[in-house]
């Protein structure tokens, strides 16, 4: 493979545009992350799409907000806008863990070094441009801008904060993934037409004075939600909004919102409708060089892009609209899925790096099985206003066939320099038990969970029941913790017919919404009649945008309006996470100490009798790295018991 030059990459400097000849730049981009050219990587998608349209592009990855601020102005003033993107993580979670306290490692950053990315990103860049280019539009969009950019309740300043648009001051927000907006405004932009006059794109949002005239579209309706004013004064209120934001991002044929804030009205436009399979492979297909920016080569690895350097994205958006996940709200509900073609000629790319070893580390998305899957009859998925499909039960209307995916996998196999494909993302268990999947063929069910653990699994299948009550996993918009132990059957039948020793990794969650100590002690006992010792888990963190987070802040379901109960207090929080670890010597007084108090003595018996064997003792349970800072238990060989008599007394 030829070598490759500077002028490769995006410039992130005065003498790189120079390089490339340029005398001006239409369009520059901030972006919190190191700038890794890869279609992983938001920033470089976004900064290489703009150059397709022909637009000179340059990026200023990880401006430098302590000193004179000369990040902000050394390439001048752009054409057209300015673009702010926090990173490819909300800059907070990205800080903080879910303790709040500060991340000793940022994965975007070379060598993991923290203190490059301030606090809310993405409204520091933004106040800074528009203090120092008052004049020149300013385009926000990330996950940050997407997931903020309604009232929304941020965990770490414990506050209800309004639009992201209100704190930035920016003038346009891009929410969801940005190919077909940006495409939209910069075709109108290159027509003559101002940047405040776009005002009925899709898939945007923006403020407008209270007395400003909102433009009219015949094709969309209307739809007000409460201001943020009375968001502020009622919980309810604030959470009854969560309802109509989430359906009318997961419609095709949506609502435009409107939101009082202060003395101005938001403005959501309705999304685009699901990327096409032309488009999305137009935006994996661009030339990216795949690397980080040669000014990293001194400062070290970038965590972030090791981790994923020889994996491949097959697909986007997820149907499983988990109550603490924001992927839907981002990416969609609707799968967006390359074509075969297209993911064989970046393997291809790939397999003729000059570091590749043979090894991919994932072909997947944000669930590994989810490629191709779509609803059968078109018009039905037109109206629907369902946040998730499959929850409480797989919709009928859904094509859930694994065999595109099986095919798939065996075709990238099939090229010569690949050694061995990894499944690296999270897999769907429960759309491979029959007695969930009603509608599936159970022999591809088969077939598929057979091709992962034959060839496509490095000792470890992950999945993610997440609990074991039911309340709790009903809340969560996943299935009944029974269906883990019909897969596990299945898991385990695959293991002594093809005489594999895999491990079944499960990742579990403490202090949901609607999560009590007596749930976590029944998850405890039921993992250890299970045979799984779990050593690193997960407790939830309130991200905006999620089911889950309202109910933290309000109290209340956004859907049912109803008072639901979440862990708060830094005791219950601590108390519920201690559960996973009930076979620590320090965890057994206390545990039987609290369970007494409620009065489950079958619970006490299961975790920690008086005449502990030293079963558990004498294993030393497996470390596990973990991509995506979530739970891993390990899982060691026990006999599996009985879990109904561990349900919860009400």
């Amino acid at each position: 493979m030829q070598a490759n030059k500077l002028s490769d990459w995006l410039p992130t400097t005065k003498r790189e545009v120079k390089i490339r000849g340029w005398e001006e730049l239409d369009v520059i981009l901030f972006s919190g992350d190191a700038y890794v050219d890869h279609p992983s990587f938001g920033p470089a998608v976004i900064g290489r799409i703009l150059e397709s349209y022909g637009l000179k592009v340059a990026i200023v990855p990880q401006p430098s907000v302590h000193d004179d601020l000369q990040d902000f102005t050394k390439l001048g003033i752009p054409k057209l806008f300015f673009g702010i993107t926090g990173g490819c993580m909300d800059p907070m979670v990205s800080n903080y863990t879910a303790s709040k306290k500060r991340r000793d490692k940022d994965a975007y950053t070379p060598n993991g070094d923290k203190g490059f990315r301030p606090d809310y990103a993405t409204s520091v860049y933004s106040n800074i441009l528009k203090e120092k280019f008052p004049d020149v539009p300013v385009l926000i969009g990330g996950i940050e801008a997407s997931l903020r950019r309604v009232t929304h309740y941020d965990y770490w300043s414990d506050k209800l904060l309004p639009t992201i648009l209100e704190t930035s001051k920016a003038d346009m927000l891009v929410y969801g993934m940005g190919e077909q907006p940006l495409r939209e405004v910069v075709k109108l932009l290159q027509k003559g037409v101002p940047f405040s006059s776009l005002r009925t794109i899709q898939q945007t949002a923006f403020l407008v004075d209270k007395n400003e005239r909102i433009p009219k579209n015949k094709n969309w309706e209307d739809v007000e939600i409460h201001s943020h004013d009375v968001c502020l004064k009622n919980k309810k209120k604030f959470a009854s909004n969560f309802k109509v934001i989430e359906q009318e991002s997961n419609k095709l044929k949506a609502r435009r919102i409107f939101q009082g804030v202060n003395d101005k009205t938001l403005v959501i436009n309705p999304p685009y409708p699901t990327m096409t399979e032309k488009e999305i492979d137009a935006s994996f297909d661009l030339p990216y060089t795949r690397l980080p920016h040669p000014k990293y080569n001194k400062r070290g690895p970038i965590p972030a892009f090791e981790m994923i350097k020889t994996s491949i994205n097959i697909h986007r958006g997820c149907f499983g609209g988990c109550s603490f996940c924001t992927i839907s709200a981002h990416q969609g509900k609707f799968i967006a899925s390359r074509s075969k073609e297209s993911i064989l000629r970046e393997v291809d790319k790939v397999a003729n790096m000059p570091d590749f070893k043979g090894y991919l580390s994932d072909i997947g998305g944000p669930s590994a099985n989810m490629y191709q899957m779509k609803g059968k009859v078109q018009s039905i998925c037109d109206k629907c206003v369902a946040p998730s499909c499959i929850s409480p039960v797989i919709c009928s209307n859904l094509d859930t066939s694994h065999k595109p995916l099986t095919e798939l996998y065996q075709a990238v196999d099939s090229h010569p320099k690949v050694k061995k494909s990894f499944i690296g993302s999270g897999i769907r268990h429960d759309m491979l038990v029959p007695e969930f999947n009603k509608n599936a063929d159970p022999k591809e069910l088969d077939d598929y969970t057979e091709e992962v653990m034959t060839k496509h699994v490095s000792g470890r299948l992950k999945v993610a029941p997440e609990h074991t009550s039911d309340p709790v996993l009903k809340l969560m918009r996943k299935p009944s913790f029974e269906y883990f132990h019909k897969f596990k059957e299945r898991f385990d039948r695959i293991n002594l017919k093809k005489k594999l020793k895999l491990q079944l990794i499960p990742y579990f969650i403490s202090n949901h919404p609607a999560c009590e100590v007596e749930d976590m002690a029944n998850l405890a006992a039921e993992t250890k009649d299970m045979g799984f010792q779990l050593e690193q888990v997960q407790g939830f963190t309130p991200t905006p945008m999620t089911v889950a987070t309202v109910i933290y802040y309000s109290g209340y379901h956004p859907y049912t309006l109803k008072p639901t109960k979440t862990p708060k207090s830094r005791k219950e929080k601590e108390e519920q996470h201690r559960f996973f670890f009930w076979y620590k010597k320090e965890n057994k007084g206390w545990i039987r100490k609290t369970l007494g108090k409620l009065g489950r003595k079958d619970l006490v018996e299961a975790l920690v009798p008086e005449e502990e064997t030293n079963t558990w003792k004498s294993i030393k349970p497996k470390k596990v790295n973990n991509t995506f800072d979530n739970a891993i238990p390990a899982h060691h060989a026990r006999s599996k018991k009985k879990h109904k008599s561990r349900k919860k007394r009400r």
